[in-house]
C-alpha cells in the first residue's frame, strides 16, 4: 500500500565502533553530520550513547540531546512512543552500543515498527563484525547464516554446535556465531571438542581495533594453536572441509 511520508521524519540507523577506537577512523562523515543535525536518539545505554556523541561531535549541547532507551528493561508501553517524534516529522536516529542497528540488536524492533507507521528507514555505512568476519575468513560469501547465541547449557550447546556442522556440509553453507566476550574462551574450546577435525574453523576477534585477530585453520590444526581469546569479543564461523 503506497503512503505518503512526506509529513513523517526518517528514522536514521546510526552505526557505531566496534570498540574504543576513535569514531571517524571507521565511520564516514555522513554519519557526524546526522549527529550534528539531529537532537532525538533511540539508544541502547545512556552513558555510552552520550559519550559516542561527545566523541564524533564534542561541542555538541548535551543537554538539548533527547535519548530513548532501548534494552532489555524497555516495556511495551514506552516503545509504542519511541517514534512519536518521526510521527511529528521529527527526524531521529538509531544506534546499538556497537555496530551496525538491528543487526544482533534490539533496534529491530524499531525499524519494523517504523515500517508500519510508513517512517523511511535510512541505514548508514558503518561496520559490521559480521560482514568483516565473513569478508576475512575465505568462506562462503554467497550462502550464509547468522545463528546469534548457541545455548549456554553444556550439551544443548554441543547438540546445537553438531546440527550446524550438518548443515554447513549439506548445504555448502558458511555458518555464523557470536557469544558474549567472557564466554569466547569457553565457546572456542567447545567447537574444538566437538567438531571434525576437517571442519573449518574462523575466529575473528576485536574487529576493527589495533588488537584484531583473524585466522582460518581447520579444527585439527586450531588444536595446535593455542589464541588469547578471553574477554574479547569474536565472530565464529564454520564451513565444510578445504
Amino acid at each position: 500500500m503506497n503512503q505518503d511520508n512526506s509529513s513523517l521524519g526518517v528514522l536514521y540507523l546510526i552505526p557505531t565502533p566496534l570498540g574504543d577506537n576513535s569514531p571517524l577512523e571507521v565511520l564516514p562523515l555522513s554519519v557526524k553530520k546526522i549527529i550534528e543535525d539531529h537532537t532525538h536518539f533511540i539508544i541502547e545505554n545512556e552513558k555510552a550513547a552520550r559519550q559516542f556523541i561527545k566523541k564524533i561531535i564534542p561541542n555538541k549541547n548535551q543537554n538539548k540531546i533527547i535519548l530513548y532507551s532501548l534494552n532489555k528493561y524497555t516495556t511495551q508501553e514506552e516503545m509504542e512512543t519511541y517514534l512519536d517524534p518521526c510521527k511529528s516529522g521529527i527526524s531521529m536516529g538509531l544506534f546499538s552500543d556497537a555496530g551496525c542497528p538491528g543487526i544482533a540488536d534490539p533496534g529491530a524492533v524499531i525499524v519494523s515498527k517504523a515500517h508500519r507507521l510508513g517512517i523511511t528507514v535510512k541505514p548508514l555505512t558503518g561496520p559490521s563484525s559480521l560482514v568483516l568476519a565473513l569478508m576475512a575468513s575465505g568462506m562462503n560469501g554467497q550462502s550464509f547464516a547468522f545463528n546469534g547465541y548457541l545455548p549456554i547449557e553444556n550439551k544443548q550447546r554441543n547438540q546445537s554446535i553438531t546440527k550446524f556442522e550438518k548443515k554447513a556440509f549439506r548445504e555448502e553453507q558458511a555458518q555464523l556465531f557470536i557469544e558474549t566476550p567472557y564466554r569466547s574462551e569457553s565457546l572456542f574450546k567447545d567447537f574444538l571438542k566437538t567438531l571434525d577435525p576437517n571442519t573449518r574453523l574462523c575466529v575473528a576477534c576485536d574487529l576493527s581495533l589495533n588488537t584484531e585477530y583473524i585466522l582460518t585453520l581447520s579444527v585439527k590444526d586450531w588444536k595446535k594453536v593455542k589464541p588469547q581469546l578471553n574477554r574479547r569479543p569474536c565472530v565464529f564461523i564454520i564451513e565444510g572441509s578445504f
